[in-house]
């Protein structure tokens, strides 16, 4: 693991050793795998909210409200992920990205699992949709420490000039841990009737995730603590707070890569959680079709993700970033008109079209948000950049849609979109380019 030495002492990166690159791709493979499995967890509960748990904890409220408090509860952990920023990011920054990575998996998953445990409104009352807030909030917790451990995991083994190529592979778990997420519910849907559906197949999906963990553990167990962190334990320079050292020092980067992040956040969680409610329910579109094109329209998402992120060593991540943010500005007002079709090659084509801008920002914040911060802060820095991006950008999208669209019809929702990405746009405007910057120091 001699790799990080080259940064420190020149401009270019030295080709790595037969040895450090079998570690780089355990490294590409375990921060690829983990980031896949926990955001499988957290998108089995997108799909579930826009389905069925407006009906299994809220019955007793009229449609549209019902909706509302399942996306409340889905929004819960997006309130709850900064949280899990500062708790994991202490601890990652001061103990080391391996351990904290592990405890997040364990975190995310076993409140995941115990969802499809908890039993609904009919017997349990109202102390069903309380326990399912305080699992989503676990998960939140849990997710909130994720990502930025396995993008540091990546960026922080690979050569300067290959930082965007690894931080791809973290950033492609979404990608895949969505398609795992909707393929499982497009396949219980085609396999049994929407009665055993609603009754206890939608459970399946979050069990599952007893399973993952103990993929994902067996995995991250095998990989090492970065070079980079390691320096920096060596010298006794790990930060005593690390939480208030990032509002001290980057206060400038924080909050603007969080506008940053807000348009990726946005786009994902209109284009899919929202967007699956409407049609199904608004639009009359069954929910096996909508499943399906949704499956279809994540290769867009992934297809956009890798091609930034990797391009983005050698264009630069900043310019990439205002691109896919530009391209959102444009299909905001194109996306509504697309579904109100309700034919499933144009729905396909808005939804896809949304999840390629989105891949175009996020593929390179994976490299990017690292980089904008100092190597004893790093792990704070840009998991609360990128959580806090999250607040706005997830949390409050499809609550804000469900409204617009209530009130004013569905081309509201994609002025809104298109609102997002001029807000990110203008915080990345603001920032610097960072592909070449060192990592220590």
């Amino acid at each position: 693991m001699r790799l990080v030495q080259s940064e420190t002492t020149s401009h270019q990166a030295a080709a790595p050793s037969a040895e450090s690159s079998e570690s780089l791709r355990r490294v590409a493979v375990a921060s690829f795998i983990g980031t896949a499995i926990e955001f499988y967890d957290f998108y089995i509960y997108g799909t579930a909210a826009a389905l069925v748990l407006n009906q299994a904890f809220f019955p007793t409220l009229d449609p549209v409200n019902a909706t509302l408090a399942s996306f409340s509860t889905y929004a819960v952990a997006f309130a709850a992920r900064p949280l899990g920023s500062v708790v994991f990011g202490h601890f990652g920054d001061r103990v080391g990205r391996k351990s904290v990575l592990v405890a997040s998996l364990l975190m995310m998953g076993l409140s995941t699992a115990c969802v499809g445990l908890l039993p609904g409104y009919g017997t349990l009352g109202v102390w069903a949709p309380l326990l399912l807030i305080l699992l989503r909030f676990v998960q939140g917790i849990g997710l909130g420490g994720e990502w930025g451990g396995a993008a540091l995991l990546a960026v922080e083994h690979a050569p300067r000039s290959r930082r965007g190529l690894y931080a791809a592979f973290p950033q492609l778990g979404p990608s895949v841990g969505f398609f795992a997420a909707t393929g499982v519910f497009w396949l219980l849907s085609e396999a049994m009737s929407d009665a055993a559906f609603r009754s206890w197949g939608w459970r399946v999906p979050f069990l599952l995730s007893f399973l993952l963990v103990g993929v994902g553990l067996f995995v991250r167990l095998k990989i090492s603590e970065t070079p980079v962190f390691a320096k920096v334990m060596d010298a006794q320079e790990a930060s005593k707070v690390p939480a208030v050292d990032v509002f001290r020092r980057h206060p400038r980067e924080l909050l603007l890569g969080a506008g940053g992040m807000i348009i990726a956040y946005g786009l994902f969680y209109t284009a899919t959680t929202y967007c699956l409610a409407y049609a199904t329910g608004a639009l009359g579109v069954s929910r096996t079709t909508m499943l399906g094109l949704s499956l279809v329209a994540c290769l867009f998402l992934a297809a956009g993700t890798w091609l930034a992120a990797t391009r983005s060593d050698g264009t630069g991540r900043r310019k990439l970033i205002l691109g896919g943010a530009g391209l959102a500005v444009v299909w905001g007002p194109v996306l509504f008109p697309l579904l109100d079709t309700r034919q499933p090659l144009l729905i396909a084509l808005g939804i896809g079209g949304a999840l390629f801008c989105m891949g175009v920002v996020y593929g390179p914040m994976g490299a990017y948000l690292p980089e904008l911060f100092g190597t004893t802060v790093r792990y704070s820095g840009a998991s609360l950049a990128y959580n806090l991006g999250g607040v706005l950008g997830g949390a409050v999208a499809p609550l804000v849609a469900t409204r617009l669209q209530s009130a004013f019809g569905s081309a509201s929702v994609g002025w809104y979109v298109s609102a997002m990405a001029v807000v990110s746009l203008v915080c990345v405007l603001a920032l610097p380019e960072t592909r070449e910057r060192e990592l220590l120091g």
